[in-house]
């Protein structure tokens, strides 16, 4: 793996502004690429298990993916379970791009806190 996608050593100097911002980019388009990702899947399976259109499994993928819980009846077993199984991976891709989306500003504020206990 590349030192590049790597925080520094806490014995290293805090990163510049504009390093520091490019990372919290590069987590950003991580995190949103998770999420995407995860939203097609979800639309995939409203789509082929409940029959929905495009629309209306976009809403039903979001609305989980948010934390707020499907919309509407669902017409089968399947897509019950379907439902149900992806309400939990959603809610742990909720946790994981709210951490990926945090930790370079977390890590920068231990870290600053960290080099100024340092100096004598």
């Amino acid at each position: 793996m590349s030192d590049r996608w790597l925080f520094e050593h806490k014995s290293a100097p805090v990163l510049s502004h504009r390093k520091f911002i490019r990372r919290q980019v590069r987590h950003t388009l991580i995190a949103t690429a998770l999420v995407a990702v995860s939203l097609l899947m979800g639309m995939a399976g409203y789509m082929s298990l409940a029959h929905m259109t495009a629309v209306d499994a976009f809403l039903n993928a979001s609305m989980l993916l948010g934390g707020m819980g499907p919309v509407g009846e669902l017409p089968n077993a399947a897509a019950k379970i379907f439902a149900g199984v992806f309400a939990l991976y959603a809610g742990v891709i909720f946790i994981v791009a709210a951490g990926v989306l945090v930790a370079p500003a977390a890590h920068r504020v231990l870290h600053r806190l960290h080099a100024e206990s340092g100096k004598k």
